[in-house]
C-alpha cells in the first residue's frame, strides 16, 4: 500500500463539537478519530480515518457536484494540531462535524464521478487502532447515474435515514405570554464550516458565540423570549432555520454570521435583507454562497418539493420584507455605535434563510473574520457584547414603534 506523504489533519483548531459521554451500559466516551489520510491503493483514492474504537457507518454519493457523504457513528474529533482541507487523487478537498445528534458526517468533495469499490472497517493491528477505509475509483457519468448514487454500503448497526431530521419545535406560546419572540439563528455548524478567518477562526464558532450573547442580553430584559435555532456545533437545514421561526411564533429572525473575502482590508458589519434583486454584485455573491450550506453539509435536494426549495417568496408577500427593513435600519443605526460598518450597511439578496413569508427577517454580518482585527474582535467576548447591546437596543426601538402582532 502507497499512502501519499500528505497527512491530512484537521479542518478546526478547538472545534466546539462537545465530548460528552454516551452510554453503552456504563457510562463511556464516545469513539474518538485520532487521524486521518489519503493515498492511493491501485487505481482508487484511499481515505482513512483512524478510530479509537469501532463505529457503524453509511455511505452514499451525490451529483451537482459530485460528493461522497459519510456517516458514521458519532465520534470526538482529537486530530493533530495542524490544519488542512485537501484531498488527494480524485478528492479535492473534505470537511466534518456533527450532522445530527448520534451521527457524524464527513463529506468529500470528488472531481469527477465516482463510486466505491471498497469499504471496511479494520480491527486493530500492532501499534494501529481501528481504521475505517473508504478507496473510490472514478466512472463515467451514465455508470455513476445509473448505479453509484445507490447506498455502497451500510453497517447492519447503523442505518440512518439519510433525510435530515428537523429540529424540535419549541413549546407552546404559554409560557411566552407577554413576551416577544425573537429567532436568534447562529449561521453553519457542524459539517458546514462557514467562512474561515486569516487565523483559522470558523464562521459557525464566532456565530454560535455571538448568538449565545445576544439571547442572554435579550433574555435578561424580561421582555423577550429568545430562541435558537442551534445552540451547539451541529448541522440545521436552511428550511428548517426558517420552519423553526415560524413554529416558535418569532415576532422577529435575526441571523449571524460573519464573511470572509479575498481583501484583507475590507471591514465592518452590515445587514441584509430579502430581495429578488441583489445591492450590488458582492451581495449577489454572498448570498449565493451562504445558499449553497445544504449543499456543503451533503444533504440530498434531488426529492425536495420545488416550492420549499425556492430561495425567494412571493413578493405580493411584501409586509415581513418591509417590515425587516425597517428593523435593519434600527440595527445598523445602533450598530453604528457599537462597531465600524461597512459604508453601505443596508444591502439587498436572495438568502434562503430569511425567506418566511410572514415573520420580519434579517442577516447580520457581524464582520470580516479575513480582516485581521476584525476576526480578533470576534473572538472577543467584550465585542459580541457590544454587538449584544446593540442588537437589544434596536430591537427595543423596533416594538417600541410598531405592533407586530396587530398584522392584516
Amino acid at each position: 500500500m502507497s499512502f501519499g506523504k500528505r497527512a491530512i489533519v484537521a479542518l478546526v483548531a478547538g472545534l466546539l463539537i462537545a465530548t460528552a459521554t454516551v452510554s453503552t451500559g456504563n457510562a463511556a466516551a464516545k469513539p474518538a478519530a485520532t487521524g486521518v489520510r489519503f493515498g492511493m491503493q491501485d487505481d482508487a483514492t484511499r481515505f482513512v480515518v483512524e478510530l479509537s474504537a469501532a463505529v457503524g457507518f453509511h455511505i452514499f454519493t451525490l451529483p451537482d457536484p459530485y460528493r461522497v457523504v459519510i456517516d458514521m457513528s458519532e465520534v470526538a474529533w482529537r486530530l493533530p494540531s495542524e490544519t488542512a482541507d485537501t484531498g488527494n487523487g480524485i478528492v479535492s478537498g473534505f470537511r466534518y462535524g456533527l450532522f445530527r445528534p448520534g451521527t457524524t458526517r464527513i463529506v468529500l468533495d470528488v472531481t469527477k464521478p465516482v463510486r466505491v469499490k471498497r469499504s471496511f472497517l479494520l480491527p486493530p493491528s500492532g501499534k494501529q487502532g481501528h481504521r475505517f477505509v473508504l478507496d473510490l475509483e472514478p466512472v463515467t457519468t451514465a455508470t455513476f447515474d445509473g448505479e453509484a448514487r445507490l447506498v455502497a454500503i451500510a453497517t447492519p448497526e447503523f442505518r440512518p435515514d439519510i433525510s435530515v431530521v428537523k429540529p424540535p419545535a419549541p413549546a407552546g406560546a404559554a409560557p411566552h405570554v407577554g413576551r416577544r419572540v425573537v429567532v436568534i439563528d447562529p449561521g453553519h455548524g457542524g459539517v458546514d464550516p462557514g467562512a474561515i478567518g486569516s487565523g483559522g477562526t470558523r464562521e459557525k464558532a464566532v456565530a454560535l458565540a455571538a448568538a449565545l450573547e445576544i439571547k442572554e442580553h435579550l433574555e435578561a430584559t424580561g421582555r423577550y423570549k429568545a430562541v435558537l435555532t442551534r445552540d451547539r456545533d451541529i448541522f440545521v437545514r436552511l428550511r428548517d432555520r426558517v420552519a423553526l421561526a415560524r413554529n416558535a411564533g418569532a415576532d422577529l429572525f435575526i441571523s449571524i454570521h460573519a464573511d470572509s473575502i479575498g481583501s484583507s482590508k475590507v471591514k465592518g458589519a452590515s445587514v441584509y435583507t430579502l430581495d429578488h434583486d441583489a445591492s450590488d454584485k458582492e451581495a449577489a455573491k454572498l448570498a449565493a454562497k451562504e445558499n449553497k450550506a445544504d449543499i456543503i453539509a451533503g444533504v440530498n435536494l434531488a426529492h425536495e418539493n420545488p416550492e420549499l426549495t425556492d430561495i425567494l417568496i412571493d413578493l405580493s408577500q411584501s409586509w415581513s420584507m418591509n417590515e425587516g427593513a425597517r428593523f435593519a435600519n434600527m440595527l445598523i443605526g445602533e450598530l453604528r455605535r457599537a462597531t465600524s460598518t461597512l459604508q453601505r450597511s443596508h444591502r439587498f439578496a436572495g438568502f434562503a434563510v430569511l425567506k418566511a413569508p410572514d415573520v420580519p427577517s434579517v442577516l447580520l454580518e457581524m464582520g470580516y473574520l479575513s480582516n485581521p482585527t476584525e476576526e480578533k474582535n470576534l473572538k472577543s467576548k467584550a465585542h459580541r457584547r457590544k454587538i449584544a447591546a446593540a442588537v437589544v437596543k434596536a430591537v427595543d426601538s423596533y416594538f417600541a414603534h410598531h405592533d407586530p402582532l396587530s398584522r392584516s
